[in-house]
């Protein structure tokens, strides 16, 4: 590998510059390779030139992380949305703001989550991946969760696995198809294979507490079995993401790594940390905790903000919300199909469909538990078959190992239809949450008597 002597070595961590040995690259995910399409290499020139050591690591660190994407020019968006908020604005321009200024926030989670694993090696950042993936859906719902608003909470993570499934998947096979049409696109099937294998287990879990809430018996005798069957659903899934975290860091590894193709040796100039453990560790807190600031502005606001566009809050959590929180990885997964690289964008659209549908939608039902907020795992009848004809359309794509835009002009059909059903649909958030405030109120009666 190269030598990287020629950077300066005092922006890392101990004043030492670390290149990676071929154990430490084997751990890099294809939501690393993603993400890192949209950052910039940083000219630290004039910012070595600082004569005081720590300043001049903070500025470093500032030009690394902050001016570090090229997605740095939605960054004033954030103190906009808190200017915007605290000064009492209009409540759907902190809606907007707020989801302009997450964009980012996620993006830049991924990097530093990457510089970490740099220090800890393959597998811990594997694991910082596998929970850090998807954080801001995660903190949206428990932030949502809080104020009681559980359909918000459904709406938002049903609009992630949707926007994965159907819209990333479906415009990466498209774009890669039309890009190289006179070549046989190719992907490796057995890491797609695992993936629809689980979201078929989600979708099972999901499917039978739907089934039996509608069974047609009296709501007082399916009320509480409902709730039941979901969390022992949510701890099934739950044991078997687990498995699957094995399975993906220790056992079949190779399955899930990101090939990186250079011919000119140019990808091995980004094997090197650019910031240090610790200062990624305290970045990567500010950012959360700045992604959890703005997650409580999207909740707080979305309603106003459906009032105020005539639109319904399904549709904007299920549709516009996704869309725009994730835009850097969705796009990065396009960009990577356009150079004939599916198993990237295979391995971030199902990689985080499959983190969503069983880890972070079991986790929101056990921390509603805990919160003694009865969450279940029913998404209503329209929501569900939208999800169950989502995943098995996905899964006889990807049955063959082989792709061309067809494919993705009908799983972006298919998005475009339940983006129709969801703009049509008017059924207000209050309305939904009274009704689950009344399951509420009916379980409770029903465990006390």
């Amino acid at each position: 590998m190269a030598s990287n002597s020629h950077q300066e070595p005092w922006f890392l961590e101990n004043g030492n510059v670390r290149t990676l040995s071929k154990e430490m690259r084997h751990g890099r995910t294809h939501h690393y390779m993603s993400s890192s399409s949209f950052r910039r290499k940083s000219d630290l020139k004039l910012v070595s030139k600082v004569p005081i050591s720590c300043l001049r690591q903070l500025l470093a660190n500032l030009q690394e992380v902050i001016l570090g994407t090229k997605l740095f020019v939605l960054f004033p968006a954030i103190p906009l949305a808190i200017a915007a908020e605290t000064y009492g604005f209009g409540r759907p321009w902190v809606f907007v703001l707020s989801l302009l200024g997450l964009t980012p926030l996620a993006e830049r989670v991924s990097f530093l989550t990457e510089q970490i694993a740099y220090y800890t090696g393959p597998t811990v950042g594997g694991l910082l991946n596998a929970t850090c993936g998807n954080a801001t859906e995660l903190i949206i719902a428990i932030f949502a969760l809080s104020e009681h608003k559980i359909a918000l909470v459904k709406y938002s993570l049903l609009g992630s696995i949707l926007s994965n499934l159907l819209l990333v998947l479906g415009t990466s096979l498209f774009c890669g198809g039309i890009a190289n049409l006179r070549r046989e696109q190719k992907y490796d099937r057995r890491q797609a294979d695992v993936n629809s294998l689980l979201l078929l287990l989600a979708l099972l879990c999901h499917l039978l507490p739907t089934l039996f809430r509608h069974s047609g018996a009296l709501p007082e005798l399916t009320v509480v079995p409902t709730i039941q069957l979901s969390r022992a659903s949510s701890i099934v899934m739950l044991l078997a993401y687990t498995a699957y975290l094995v399975f993906q860091l220790w056992t079949h590894r190779q399955l899930f790594e990101a090939q990186e193709e250079s011919e000119d040796g140019a990808e091995d100039e980004e094997e090197v940390p650019v910031i240090g453990f610790w200062s990624g560790f305290v970045w990567l807190v500010g950012m959360t905790i700045v992604i959890a600031l703005l997650s409580e502005y999207v909740v707080s606001t979305i309603e106003d903000a459906s009032d105020s566009w005539g639109l319904s809050v399904s549709f904007l959590s299920i549709i516009l919300l996704p869309i725009i929180g994730n835009a850097a990885e969705h796009a990065g997964a396009i960009i990577f199909a356009f150079k004939n690289k599916l198993d990237i964008s295979l391995g971030v659209a199902l990689g985080s469909t499959t983190q969503i549908a069983m880890f972070v939608v079991p986790l929101c039902v056990v921390v509603a538990w805990i919160m003694g907020i009865h969450m279940d795992l029913d998404f209503n009848i329209l929501e569900t078959t939208s999800l169950a004809l989502s995943i098995i359309a996905t899964a006889f794509t990807l049955q063959d190992g082989t792709s061309h835009y067809m494919k993705g002009l009908v799983l972006l059909l298919c998005y475009i239809v339940i983006a129709a059903c969801f703009f049509v649909s008017k059924t207000p958030l209050r309305q939904a949450n009274v009704v689950n405030s009344g399951l509420q109120m009916t379980t409770k009666g029903v465990l006390s008597a």
